[in-house]
């Protein structure tokens, strides 16, 4: 016989049942599938940051500050100058300068262009700019180490073995003409400098005097000053 009774009290357990259900999946599963998507998600973005930032690394090519920069001098073997003289030389990139990558990012041949000047203890090349495949120029902090070596002339001395293969500044050619009475020195075999007028007559008839020796290749090799970017 159907009995009322338990027909209605199974209807309302079934109904409070299915209202609970569904009050409750909301409450559970929106912070549940907040959660779920917040582990998907976060990683992907981190991935994605930083990707970016390591792409932006490394698209710069740097060379750090302390990198040795090997250099040549095609113009002459050794440059001669007076103690007190500057001079402006072009070098030349003696090999491929890598970054930690291995990327060549200062390629052989490249010029450097600077200047030679007197500092304290003796005489200095300082660079000025690079120039990369004979268009690009950058500016290029770097310093070679201080070149001391001198050579003494004498009066009446023969200036030949100092002077072979040498680029001679104006004002050491004017020294070594005035000692040595050697005029060609102050005509034909001068590659750099200027103002010989001036210091002729100061110079002419002294007795001896010293002159800077040096060679390039020995003692110009360059080490950056600071980071070199090329973007």
């Amino acid at each position: 016989m159907f009995n009322s009774k338990k027909w209605h009290f199974g209807t309302s357990l079934l109904l409070t049942l299915g209202m609970t259900l569904a009050t409750a999946t909301p409450l559970i599963s929106n912070p549940a599938m907040a959660q779920f998507y917040r582990r998907r998600t976060f990683p992907n973005n981190q991935q994605s940051q930083f990707s970016n930032n390591q792409q932006r690394q490394f698209s710069v090519a740097r060379i750090p500050a302390g990198t040795l920069i090997p250099v040549e001098y095609d113009e002459a073997e050794k440059v001669v100058l007076s103690p007190d003289e500057s001079m402006r030389l072009r070098l030349t990139v003696a090999q491929d300068i890598r970054d930690v990558q291995g990327r060549v990012i200062i390629p052989f041949g490249s010029l450097i262009e600077g200047q030679l000047q007197p500092v304290s203890d003796g005489t200095q090349f300082l660079a000025e700019q690079l120039i990369i495949r004979g268009r690009r120029r950058f500016r290029f902090d770097a310093i070679s180490r201080v070149v001391t070596d001198t050579e003494k002339i004498t009066k009446g001395a023969d200036a030949g073995d100092i002077l072979k293969g040498a680029a001679v500044g104006g004002a050491a050619a004017t020294l070594l003409s005035g000692i040595t009475g050697d005029k060609v020195i102050a005509t034909e075999r001068v590659l750099a400098g200027a103002g010989l007028g001036a210091l002729a007559g100061v110079l002419l008839g002294r007795e001896k005097a010293q002159v800077v020796v040096i060679y390039p290749e020995e003692d110009l090799d360059l080490r950056l000053r600071s980071d070199f970017a090329l973007r």
